[in-house]
């Protein structure tokens, strides 16, 4: 008689959702939305085996803990920090989140959208700090004149100010 009853309980009964299969499809997401992102990422500082090998182990790092995961603030967040942790141990190279940023928007070409969805952070922070990765590569490489070049001028310190901090308003 516990049989049937136990055998019943088990039983997916249609058109109901178990918290299981519910948690089994929000990390299949998760995983479907930022494993081509990280996977670049990852191989663009690492050996493509390297590279796989790295994001192997986050996804499983992230599934075995997906039930905290879910109720952090910015799931992305916590994921991208770890793969930034994984990544730096594995290159014995640590970097800057403007250095990554920079990555992800000019070698992977990802828009800031994509980029704020990837890390978990918002998308102001994303232009702040792509902007601030111009500003650095303009003093190491002579980008900013390169850019000038390109740019319509403008002729207002604040047009430049909201140029040069990627800022959509009415006023440029």
């Amino acid at each position: 008689m516990t049989t049937t009853v136990r055998r019943k309980i088990m039983e997916p009964r249609l058109g109901v959702c178990t918290k299981a299969a519910v948690f089994t499809t929000a990390f299949y997401a998760f995983y479907d939305l930022h494993r081509p992102a990280y996977y670049a990422f990852a191989a663009a500082r690492l050996p493509a085996e390297e590279a796989q090998i790295a994001v192997s182990c986050l996804f499983s790092l992230v599934a075995d803990h997906w039930t905290t995961v879910v109720t952090e603030r910015h799931p992305s967040a916590w994921a991208w920090e770890k793969h930034t942790r994984v990544i730096a141990r594995r290159s014995g190279r640590t970097t800057t989140v403007i250095e990554d940023v920079s990555l992800l928007h000019h070698q992977l070409l990802l828009s800031i959208d994509q980029i704020a969805t990837t890390t978990g952070t918002e998308p102001a922070t994303v232009a702040a700090l792509l902007a601030a990765a111009d500003r650095e590569a303009g003093d190491r490489t002579g980008r900013i004149r390169l850019w000038t070049s390109v740019i319509k001028p403008v002729t207002s310190a604040e047009a430049r100010w909201r140029h040069a901090f990627r800022l959509r308003t009415a006023a440029v």
